[in-house]
């Protein structure tokens, strides 16, 4: 543990940890359902969308990572047990049964949704008390608006092929 870590969060830190142990989850699940999302998807556009989904996951561990190195910086225990993270993550991690691209995209938009609100709320909660966390949740806020862009444009991109092939149809 950091003392100095500790000592100089202007902020109940016990109650933080706890946050970032919820993160810590959400990360988890979002980078699993990241990577078998992309090892089981079809459709259109697969080819072009799966090596970035499994770039996403690969982002996913590494907010874990930065996760667990603050829980132990500051004192804390990160959850030790995947049997615990369903029950500790307030974003669900949604089961990809229709492999079909959009249905994947649309779980993984609406996880990356969650994960926004998640790392707001961490910032607003640190802003100011605890630079650390803070410019932590504000780097992983980042990336994941920029998951979500990408996700849209995905899907924006199947739409458009989508509206292609029925005015050629016709």
């Amino acid at each position: 543990m950091g003392k100095k870590s500790v000592n100089i969060a202007n902020l109940n830190v016990d109650q933080l940890i706890t946050v970032l142990n919820k993160a810590l989850a959400e990360e988890w699940l979002a980078y699993y359902q990241y990577w078998v999302g992309a090892r089981i998807m079809e459709g259109p556009m697969r080819s072009e969308i799966e090596p970035e989904l499994l770039l996403h996951a690969n982002e996913e561990l590494n907010h874990a990572t930065l996760l667990v190195n603050r829980i132990i910086q500051l004192g804390g225990i990160p959850v030790l047990t995947p049997a615990d993270w369903m029950t500790l993550a307030d974003c669900p991690y949604a089961v990809p049964s229709d492999p079909y691209v959009e249905v994947i995209l649309d779980q993984n938009l609406d996880g990356e949704r969650c994960a926004i609100e998640r790392y707001q709320q961490i910032a607003k909660f640190t802003e100011g008390k605890d630079f650390a966390t803070y410019q932590m949740a504000v780097t992983i806020l980042n990336d994941e608006l920029e998951h979500e862009e990408d996700i849209e444009s995905w899907l924006k991109d199947i739409e458009r092929l989508k509206e292609d092939i029925r005015k050629f149809r016709l």
